[in-house]
């Protein structure tokens, strides 16, 4: 039994400018020190969006009316830095469902991927044009379709890309390998009593 399919991913917006924002910035080390993922929401973009003494800076993820936001946009280079699959987890837990950017680290890209949140990369002037289109109406909903390697938001629409590796493990229910091997124990099993090194003749 597979996962849910993710055809398209459709919510509020939030634009988080930069380019090279790395693993650190997404979750600062010193909040790794957990025993599960449960609780890293709380501090995505932790040190970026808070003071010392824990009162919120000016940051487009602290105001109210990108609260709620499933999509985040961004610039090039996201997820760059240490391999932490801490920062996606916290990415997921802030409630993030997708991220659209120029480009992305390659770790953070896969591990991403293996969460269910498909990282698109769109070029620098469209990604503009979406933040344009948010911030004149926060309450726009921007749909992702894999399907048809578009972004609907409002009465416009860009292209983007993806590998289309991470695209059909999406769209087919097949983004974590975890799953999918215990899709296939039985199938597993019978290839493992083929092998003498395995079933012991």
């Amino acid at each position: 039994m597979y996962l849910e399919k993710i055809t398209k991913v459709t919510g509020k917006s939030v634009f988080v400018p930069g380019d090279d924002i790395d693993t650190d910035r997404i979750i600062p080390a010193r909040f790794m020190k957990c025993v599960t993922f449960s609780e890293l929401g709380q501090y995505f973009f932790y040190d970026v969006r808070c003071n010392e003494d824990g009162s919120l800076k000016e940051h487009p993820l602290n105001e109210k009316r990108f609260s709620n936001a499933k999509i985040l946009l961004s610039g090039n280079n996201f997820g760059c830095g240490s391999s932490r699959e801490h920062a996606p987890q916290a990415l997921f837990r802030a409630g993030f469902r997708a991220v659209i950017a120029e480009g992305y680290a390659e770790i953070f890209f896969g591990n991403s991927t293996q969460l269910g949140i498909p990282c698109i990369s769109a070029k620098k002037e469209d990604i503009a044009r979406i933040a344009l289109a948010i911030e004149q109406n926060p309450d726009l909903d921007c749909t992702i379709d894999l399907q048809k390697m578009q972004v609907h938001f409002g009465d416009q629409k860009v292209g983007f890309s993806i590998r289309e590796g991470a695209r059909q493990g999406l769209i087919s229910g097949r983004w974590d390998p975890i799953a999918d091997l215990q899709a296939n124990a039985d199938l597993i099993d019978q290839v493992a009593a083929k092998l003498p090194y395995v079933s012991g003749y």
